[in-house]
């Protein structure tokens, strides 16, 4: 392989590489608005409900209560705002939900866990309740 092949193939393997998370990069940038909440929701929250927000992470396989698939409206509608807020800050035992589910209110603070309420109803596109 000459240099020029090298360099291409370098170039190759670091556009596939970077199109692996090209998904979430398109959530996280779609609208400033949620950057910030998208960015802790890929931090925390992604292992779990997965890449596409759709309750598929890579950590599910082996669960016995799967997690929520935040991207469905008509599920999510009918989640109060701040039943979403106690799950988040309290864990998921706190809403009669999965304990697995783990409380992030010594992680964030009250205003980024509004705002990731207000993320997950961009989400879903189901609106505030």
């Amino acid at each position: 392989m000459n240099a020029r092949q090298l360099v291409s193939a370098f170039f190759v393997m670091g556009f596939a590489s970077a199109s692996c998370f090209s998904y979430a990069d398109k959530a996280a940038a779609a609208d400033d608005q949620y950057a910030k909440a998208a960015h802790v929701y890929d931090t925390y929250c992604v292992q779990c409900h997965g890449i596409n927000r759709n309750g598929k992470g890579l950590n599910t396989r082996d669960m016995s209560v799967q997690p929520r698939d935040h991207s469905d409206a008509k599920g999510m509608a009918d989640i109060p705002d701040d039943e979403l807020h106690k799950a988040i800050k309290e864990g998921g035992l706190a809403v009669n939900k999965s304990v697995l589910m783990p409380a992030w209110g010594n992680v964030l603070t009250d205003e980024e866990i509004q705002e990731m309420v207000v993320y997950l109803r961009h989400v879903c596109q189901c609106g505030p309740k």
